[in-house]
């Protein structure tokens, strides 16, 4: 067989493993942003150094065992006890493997922890069991729960097959929505206890601490709903507060930003609504205030009258 037959051979059988691999969740997500395209890629490069150290490592183990067997009269050497051109083999191949693993892993780092040039930035706050976000600058915020059906579902003799319920435990009554194709910083802290925001398609995960400010940063290159999970035991109801995200072009997402700020805005005007009826009492006019004077005096003569037979009785 030619060496392009078995190089074929080879790419359908790893082609075949790794597409199975993604379908059974067996291996990280490529993702949707960048940086989780090269998370993805810097793991499977650590994966196959590490698979080839095994092989040669193994090999010879295995190989030594067997050959060298007692049954085969394989005496032990007692003579060789230091050799200085395979100590100096031994250190220098494992400094060159980490080297060239820890070139390609510090690039990746730095590429994380640049949140400069942000078109969006987002305050996200762990709560006990839920997350509240800030859209900086848009006054724009609002708490994310897990969705009724499947909090309803999880409860105890709810009567209910958690297989009929959508997204059973990843979907939420206020998804996070975001452009496609825009650079999104999020700033990440909590309230009470430490959680941890996670997304895997957007290889983002980062605790939440309180009195403290985590920063991250993703840019989706696609379309669609991202779930996600708080990662850090957080108690009782740890499970239970997903993450959703929503990504839709910037035409949708303007729309969606005016819609939200309009909802806003009148919902902080409905408080300052209830109160205009003891306003317009307090603004009464002093003809107004005249009328109604002798109403007021007859009623505390009446009361006065009332009270002198309670009086004298006493």
């Amino acid at each position: 067989m030619s060496a392009a037959k078995i190089a074929a051979v080879l790419a359908g059988v790893l082609g075949s493993a790794s597409a199975y691999a993604y379908e059974n969740s067996y291996n990280m997500p490529v993702g949707v942003t960048p940086i989780s395209r090269e998370v993805h890629g810097l793991h499977m490069l650590i994966f196959w150094i590490c698979v080839i150290i095994a092989v040669f490592v193994f090999g010879a183990m295995i190989y030594s065992i067997w050959k060298f067997r007692k049954s085969k009269g394989a005496v032990p050497d007692k003579t060789l006890t230091h050799s200085t051109k395979v100590e100096v083999v031994w250190t220098v191949i494992p400094v060159l493997i980490l080297v060239s693993m820890a070139v390609p892993a510090t690039r990746t780092l730095i590429k994380i922890e640049d949140t400069r040039d942000a078109e969006l930035s987002i305050k996200v706050t762990g709560y006990q069991w839920m997350w509240h976000y800030d859209y900086l600058g848009q006054d724009i915020g609002f708490y994310s729960r897990m969705a009724t059906p499947s909090n309803v579902a999880r409860q105890l003799r709810s009567g209910i097959d958690p297989n009929t319920v959508e997204n059973y435990l990843l979907e939420v009554d206020n998804r996070l929505v975001v452009p496609v194709d825009t650079k999104v910083r999020v700033l990440i802290t909590a309230n009470d206890v430490i959680h941890s925001w996670w997304v895997p398609q957007f290889a983002v995960k980062k605790d939440a601490i309180p009195g403290f400010v985590n920063e991250a940063w993703f840019k989706a290159e696609k379309v669609g709903v991202y779930p996600g999970q708080c990662t850090e035991l957080c108690g009782r109801d740890h499970a239970f507060m997903p993450i959703v995200v929503e990504v839709v072009s910037k035409e949708d997402f303007a729309k969606w930003l005016a819609d939200r700020k309009a909802a806003t805005q009148q919902a902080q005007a409905a408080p300052a609504a209830e109160p205009a009826a003891p306003v317009e009492a307090a603004a009464q006019t002093p003809a107004t205030a005249a009328a109604t004077a002798p109403a007021a005096t007859t009623v505390s003569l009446q009361n006065t009258q009332l009270a002198a037979p309670v009086a004298a009785k006493l």
